[in-house]
This record gives C-alpha cells, structure tokens and sequence, in this order.
C-alpha cells in the first residue's frame, strides 16, 4: 500500500466520521485562530505607539529638569528650575552644537480659556517658532506666530484642534479672540491633528510667544527666565548621539557642573522613548501569545483523544487488514495521517478564521491589528506538528496490536 492509496484510506476514514473530525479540528482552529489574533494585536499596539512617539518630533531629544530639595524633602525630576532661556539660546548655537538643527524652550501651564460664552481648560506652552519643526506639527489653518511676535511679548496664539472644536465648534478659529485667564488673545493659527500620546493629547494645547507666558505666568526672581522644558532636534538620525553629548557637555560647564553623575538636568533621546514602548508592546504580544498556545496544546490533546477512541473503536479493522498483508508501518502511516490531515485541516480553518477576526475587529474595538504572514505561515506548521505529534502514541498503539487479539475482539 504506498503513500497516495495511504492517505486515501486515511482520508475517507475522517470523512466517515465527519462529525468528531469537526469537532476535533475546533479546537485546533480556536487555537491557531487566538494566536494570529494576539499577534496581529500585539504587532498593531507597537506599530500604533511607534506612530505616536514619532508623532512627537523628528530626531527630538527632551531636556527636563533636575530635582529641588526643600528642606529634608526632596522633590522629583523636573521639580527644580535649572533650565533657563540662556541654555535654549546656546545650545541653539551651531558653534557649540553643531548636529542640532532645531531648539524649543518650553514653559507650559493648564489654563481656563473662554471664547464667548464657550469655557475650556488646556494646557498654554509658551514656545519659539521652532516648536513646529521639532515637535513636526503644521499649522493647517492661519499662520504661525514669528519671531517678532516673540520679541515684542504679542498676544497671539495657535491653538490645538480639539481647543478650536470645544471653544467655536465646526466654525474656524483664525481671526477670532480668546481669553486665557481673562487676557485676550487673537488666534493666528490652527495646528493639524496629531492626536494622543502616551503623555498628552497633542491636540489639546495652545502656543503663545514664550516672552509673553513669562509674562503671564509671572516668573519673577529666582524663576525668572527658567524654562520647563528644551526640546532639540538633531540634524539628522546619524547626528543623534553626537547631538546629546554636545548638549549634555554644554549644559554640564553652563551650569559649572563637573560630574556628570550630579547632573541637574536630564536629557532623554526619543529613540530610548520609542524602545521603551516597544519593549512593553513585545513583552504583552508574547504573553497572549502564549495563553492562546495553551489553546493549541488543548487542541492537541483532542486530537490525541479522539485517535485514541478511533483505534479503540477500530480494533477489528485493523486486526483484517494485518490478516491480509498490511505491515505495522501502513498502520502507523495511516493513523499518523489522519492525526496530521485533522492538524492541518484544522490550522487552515483556524488562519481564516484569525484574517477574519483581523479585518472585521478594528472598526469594533477601535485597535489595529496587524495581518503577520509569518504567524500565518508558522500557525499552519505548528498545526500540522501537534497533529503528528499527538497522533504519535495512538499510531503506534494500533500498529502494536495482534491480527489474531484484534479479530478475536468483540
């Protein structure tokens, strides 16, 4: 008996049993199925928070503040106000830096802003007119606020879709006046639409000159001239690292800092941000991805079940065709096929199932989720393999038993 005529028989064995084999591949397909979909979520979270951070800025390294103690408590990072305007302004040098293109103080406080009889609160970050090219945002409506705005303290702003939505509806914001804590501001422009963070929503957010929210804010005396935040941008994604030690060399003898260890700032690259998030990302995929193979292993021991009841049941079969010539080896191929025909029968199903789930559940739950050909590919294999391998014992149970023991069986 060779291989076709094998697979033959194995085939219409499954066939005449049509509803346990069904039944059998089930598990298999709910398995195959949760792992592509795990994945294919997994890969879609990581892709949509690499969106995000990128997003964020191109080639952006983020200086924050050191700690302040006060007494005997110490606060944490960015508590203190050791960045002052005087460090935006040198390290936008190309002298002392040159791989950083770009340069963005940042001074920011949650403010109530008031259009007509229209409130809301959102975050007011005094800026320069490089906060656009670092941070990669565009004003789609309007223009941007310059130089001289920043010079002369002008109350001009730009401000965030969702402040444009809350404060004046579907109507456009260019032109229009806003109170922010009760001082009129003329809206210049509208920034595009960046949304959420894992820090922020992009979109909700104002920018005013930073010499007019010094102002505003009332930074007097020792806090006069600090800064919350400096926002660089590196030439290039090669420049990155010389980038950050010529700012953090800079920053060290600006503020006669001789160990970099007592450093009182921090300066945080966004690549690092990036492999953060994709690290958490990683680590959840092969969790689910690991409950959904308990799945595959619970399928598995079906298969191995179900081979078992079928040699059991097939006990006189078995016992005629050794009668009649067949060796152990074509009984054991034929089990053995059948185990891998439900295995691979049932991954099929299964990665059909998992597309499905992939194109239908993002317009559900509002999450990508990422059709990965090698999880495909890899599920149908694995399929195959556990249907062999759980096909293993009950093959070698039938090609075990007597002719003479199986015939004599009732």
């Amino acid at each position: 008996m060779n291989w076709t005529e094998t697979a033959r028989s194995a085939l219409d064995s499954l066939i005449e049993r049509r509803t346990r084999s069904a039944l059998t591949m089930l598990g298999i397909l709910i398995g195959i199925a949760a792992v592509i979909l795990t994945v294919g979520l997994g890969e879609g979270a990581q892709s949509r928070v690499s969106s995000a951070i990128s997003a964020l800025g191109t080639n952006m390294l983020i200086v924050t503040p050191g700690s302040v103690t006060t007494g005997a408590v110490r606060g944490g990072l960015g508590s203190s106000s050791t960045l002052t305007l005087a460090d935006a302004q040198a390290l936008g040098s190309k002298l002392n830096c040159p791989d950083i293109a770009e340069v963005a103080p940042v001074t920011q406080k949650s403010l109530v802003l008031t259009a007509g009889s229209a409130n809301w609160t959102a975050p007011v970050a005094g800026t320069t007119p490089s906060y656009l090219a670092v941070r990669n945002r565009q004003v789609v409506a309007g223009q941007p606020f310059t130089q001289a705005d920043v010079t002369t303290q002008a109350h001009t702003a730009i401000v965030g879709s969702e402040v444009a939505q809350n404060l004046f509806g579907s109507a456009s914001p260019v032109g229009r006046t806003i109170d922010v804590s009760g001082v009129p501001f003329s809206i210049a422009g509208e920034l595009n639409t960046a949304g959420s963070s894992a820090s922020a929503n992009q979109d909700n957010i104002v920018l005013i000159p930073i010499t007019t929210a010094e102002d505003m804010f009332g930074q007097t005396g020792p806090y006069a001239q600090s800064v919350s935040t400096i926002l660089l941008s590196a030439s290039s994604p090669a420049t990155m690292g010389a980038a950050y030690d010529e700012a953090q060399d800079l920053l060290l003898q600006l503020h006669q800092i001789r160990n970099p260890l007592q450093a009182d700032f921090t300066i945080t690259p966004q690549t690092s941000l990036l492999a953060t998030a994709s690290s958490i990302t990683k680590t959840l995929t092969v969790l689910l991805a690991g409950i959904a193979a308990i799945a595959l292993l619970v399928g598995g021991i079906g298969v191995m079940n179900i081979m078992l009841v079928s040699v059991t049941e097939r006990v006189r079969e078995i016992g005629l065709r050794k009668a009649l010539g067949a060796t152990p080896g074509v009984i054991l191929r034929q089990f053995l096929i059948e185990a891998t025909i439900l295995g691979v029968a049932g991954g099929i199903l299964g990665v059909g199932v998992g597309v499905l789930g992939a194109l239908v559940l993002p317009h559900l739950v509002s999450q990508p989720i990422s059709i990965s050909v090698p999880a495909i590919v890899g599920s149908v294999l694995v399929a195959a393999i556990i249907g062999l391998a759980f096909g293993v014992y009950p093959a070698s149970r039938a090609a075990r038993l007597s002719p003479i023991d199986a015939l004599r069986s009732e």
